[in-house]
């Protein structure tokens, strides 16, 4: 089993260095961003292809990636009339997720640990 501490610092190393590559080319790095929030999301239980999640609690965690997602393969097909609001937005969704998800797995160690302990 991970240790859920290097998790949430793998997660937070590859964030730092992805918000420094947004700088540099924001719709470049989407398809980046998108992957560690795929990851962090299956890491952390949700699941994006089961209807009953997307319909469950989980279901505004599941759309708001969902909704980044979908601009960031657009751009990955090449769709044309994707605007610098788009990637903005799709930057911004992740983001948020990104605090969620590091907000919601700190909550869930301090679980772990205080269970240990009884």
């Amino acid at each position: 089993m991970d240790d859920p501490g290097e998790t949430l610092y793998d997660w937070e190393s590859e964030m730092a260095t992805l918000e420094d590559e947004l700088h540099e080319g924001p719709a470049e790095t989407l398809p980046a961003l998108d992957n560690l929030l795929r990851r962090m999301l299956a890491e952390s239980g949700y699941d994006l292809k089961d209807p009953v999640g997307r319909e469950g609690n989980e279901r505004e965690v599941v759309a708001e990636y969902l909704a980044a997602n979908e601009i960031t393969t657009a751009l990955e097909r090449g769709a044309e009339g994707i605007s610098a609001g788009d990637v903005a937005a799709a930057i911004n969704d992740y983001r948020e997720l990104f605090d969620f998800l590091v907000a919601t797995h700190g909550s869930a160690d301090a679980d772990l640990r205080a269970a240990g302990e009884a």
